[in-house]
């Protein structure tokens, strides 16, 4: 392939990475988020502890006032945490909200409590200022106004110093969790990276030929692709457990395309076999007619009469094609109607009867047997069952049909005397142009595909097949058909 016309090769690349740094992204966003929230409560908590702890010891000093006001300036000599003043005006700061103040120790009822930083010193660094913090409460003692103002800044300083160090271990945990997310994504994404690809390496021979130059014809391109490619799968560590359901998932999608494929491969492999043999009957009777047959009425005879039968066949293959197509398509409408199970397979019996005298036919019908079905589709289904039987049974032995109404289904029986399916074959009956035995299927004519049809027509209804089968002992069918619950119902209050 030419580099010119090569295709990027990082395409799964980039798509990693956009999909990697995306949810590094989220996840980073959601720490971080975790994070705040944290360390606003962190700080939320330390403040109350600061205020409460200030607050004991604030209350201490006024127990004191209120016993002895004399013992006043002893109290306030020498100490470094508060100062006390009296008959001034509380000092400026930021008052603390009515909610905050209830909840606090000191119990007066006309206390005041505020925070400030001295202005003064703004051109001081942010340690130090926090380290000028004040804590003021005002209140009354017997008619005489009191000030406490009490210096957060060692226990605010303290905090800051603490609460630096638990941001250091939250940018470590953060760094460490972006390396081990980044190679979490990144193993959870291999499997998307495959199927990417994948799809990379398929558009690319669909799209460049071996020499580097472009395909026109895609249809050929693709159709190649499909018949060698299908059998491709997506492998998922099983760790993975939300990735593996998909790749799970698309590999079973996978491999019904692929039975699909090759279930279509054979069906036209096996149709082309079934055309190409009367054909060729055809052309040869036809050249035996051009040869020697116009004036040789023995030979003109036979010629006509195996053109004639062979043409019919050929009209009958197609039909069944024609049928199973329609199928497939879901084309075909089903015009149901609720009738006696009964009526219909004695008719076919009695039809089959005309034509065929060499076989006994044994009939047992348990009447009423009421089902839902399409009468076209239904008779088609059981005339291909008969004519089975009639085809694999000897000359002179016994086919016997019977309905039963058994557990609210009802049981349609078509059983022979024949030659008998081989076990190992019994599975595969149903599908298109199978045949147990071929030279058999020769003698027998018939194109392989009634059963196939059967088998359409029965399910289509809701129903179902068993069937038992030994070998030169005969074969046995059934079908298995729920019942019309109403008239089920009827026929049985009627009988008591």
């Amino acid at each position: 392939m030419s580099k010119k016309n090569a295709p990027p090769t990082n395409i799964t690349n980039k798509i990693r990475s956009s999909l990697v740094i995306k949810l590094n992204v989220g996840m980073l966003g959601r720490i971080l988020s975790g994070f705040l929230i944290i360390n606003l409560l962190i700080i939320l908590m330390s403040f109350f502890v600061v205020l409460w702890k200030t607050e004991e010891g604030i209350q201490e000093i006024i127990e004191i006032i209120e016993r002895n006001p004399d013992n006043l300036y002893f109290m306030n000599y020498g100490s470094k945490n508060h100062e006390i003043l009296i008959g001034e005006e509380l000092s400026k700061g930021v008052k603390l909200p009515g909610s905050i103040q209830k909840n606090l120790p000191v119990e007066i009822d006309d206390a005041i409590r505020n925070i400030s930083i001295p202005q003064q010193f703004k051109e001081m660094k942010f340690l130090e200022r926090i380290y000028l913090v004040k804590y003021t409460i005002g209140f009354s003692v017997d008619g005489i106004y009191y000030q406490i103002i009490y210096s957060l800044g060692s226990n605010l300083k303290l905090f800051f110093y603490l609460f630096f160090i638990i941001l250091i271990f939250e940018l470590i945990i953060l760094i460490r969790n972006i390396k081990k997310g980044s190679r979490m994504i990144r193993r959870t994404l291999k499997p998307l990276s495959d199927l990417t690809e994948k799809a990379k390496n398929l558009n690319a021979e669909v799209s460049y030929k071996a020499d580097g130059t472009y395909i026109k014809d895609l249809a050929g391109a693709i159709s190649n692709i499909d018949a060698n490619r299908l059998d491709s799968r997506i492998s998922v560590d099983s760790s993975q457990n939300e990735l593996k359901d998909l790749a799970s998932a698309i590999n079973d999608m996978l491999n019904r395309i692929n039975d699909s494929y090759q279930s279509q491969v054979r069906f036209v492999s096996d149709a082309s076999h079934e055309l190409r043999t009367p054909i060729s009957v055809i052309q040869g009777y036809a050249n035996l007619l051009d040869r020697w047959g116009k004036k040789d009425e023995n030979t003109l005879e036979e010629s006509i009469h195996a053109i004639k039968t062979e043409t019919e066949n050929m009209k009958d293959l197609v039909e069944q094609l024609l049928f199973l197509a329609r199928g497939d398509n879901e084309t075909i409408k089903l015009h149901k109607e609720v009738l006696d199970a009964c009526e219909v397979v004695d008719e076919v019996v009695r039809e089959t009867q005309m034509i065929d005298d060499s076989h006994n036919f044994e009939i047992d019908l348990d009447r009423p047997s009421y089902i839902d079905v399409d009468r076209q589709l239904f008779k088609q289904a059981i005339r291909i069952l008969v004519d089975n039987s009639v085809k694999y049974t000897p000359n002179g032995k016994k086919i016997i049909l019977r309905v039963v109404n058994k557990d609210k289904d009802i049981h349609i029986v078509v059983q022979d005397s024949g030659i008998g399916i081989d076990a190992e074959d019994l599975p595969y009956i149903f599908d298109r142009f199978y045949r147990s035995d071929e030279s058999r299927a020769r003698k027998t004519g018939g194109s392989g595909l009634g059963l196939s049809i059967a088998k359409w027509i029965i399910e289509r209804h809701g129903a179902n097949f068993e069937i038992l089968s030994r070998i030169d002992v005969g074969t046995r069918i059934t079908i298995i058909f729920p019942v019309v619950e109403s008239i089920y119902t009827k026929s049985i209050v009627s009988n008591d």
